[in-house]
């Protein structure tokens, strides 16, 4: 019974290996029919990093989570099995992803730096851009559970952000993120700070607004700043 036991264990473990390993190798493929395997790789790789900050997040809080799962052309997410208790941990949980993956993109930049080379050049870019576009302030952005620990009215800031971004590029994923949005959007609209469930979810320091604020801003700043200078460099080459 007890090898049993271990024998149904080690191939549930498996099965999430297998289940994050092979979506991966799926989105590779998928991504090589448009883009090329070496960009593909490093694609899923830079996604992978930004994922990974968010499970490393999760578990140092104490959360059970799963491992990451991807879909081609969607992304990536990781499933919270335990709910944050608080904001604050959702805001850490949220702003470790775009850390961890901004690094990665940064790390990139350098090599390609070094290197000379274009495919890290086009990575970096993608890294820095990815990172930046989940900063947008309206849940399930991951700037959305960042800047919930001051308010989710902050919320509404990100609505006319994302019609900005779809009016720029059009895209279905775009449709998708704003229906999955809307009711968090309407929580934002409704938010009364003085409800009892409210005020024990949201209730934080100042200091703990402001840490994470400026946290909020200078990786927001900084991606932007690296986007633009990625882009113009790409574009001097082309």
């Amino acid at each position: 019974m007890l090898k049993l036991l271990f024998l149904l264990l080690s191939a549930g473990k498996l099965s999430k290996v297998l289940l994050t390993g092979g979506s991966m190798l799926v989105s590779v493929i998928a991504y090589a029919f448009v883009f090329g395997w070496r960009y593909a790789a490093g694609f899923v790789g830079l996604i992978f990093v930004h994922e990974m900050g968010h499970y490393l997040a999760a578990r140092q809080r104490g959360l059970e989570v799963s491992a990451p799962t991807f879909i081609p052309f969607v992304g990536a997410w990781i499933e919270l099995k335990d709910q944050p208790h608080d904001v604050e941990t959702e805001a850490w949980v949220g702003f470790a992803g775009p850390l961890l993956g901004s690094l990665a993109a940064l790390g990139c930049y350098f090599a390609a730096r070094e290197t000379g080379s274009q495919l890290l050049l086009a990575l970096a870019y993608a890294g820095f851009f990815l990172n930046l576009f989940n900063l947008i302030p309206l849940s399930p952005f991951d700037g959305g559970r960042i800047t919930a620990v001051l308010t989710p009215r902050v919320w509404l800031v990100g609505v006319p952000v994302l019609v900005a971004m779809f009016f720029w590029r059009p895209s279905p994923m775009l449709i998708l993120i704003a229906v999955l949005a809307a009711s968090q959007v309407m929580k934002a609209w409704k938010y009364d700070p003085k409800d009892p469930a409210n005020q024990q979810y949201y209730g934080v320091s100042t200091e703990t607004r402001l840490t994470y604020g400026l946290y909020y801003l200078g990786l927001l700043t900084f991606l932007a700043i690296m986007a633009h200078d990625t882009h113009d460099m790409l574009g001097a080459i082309r």
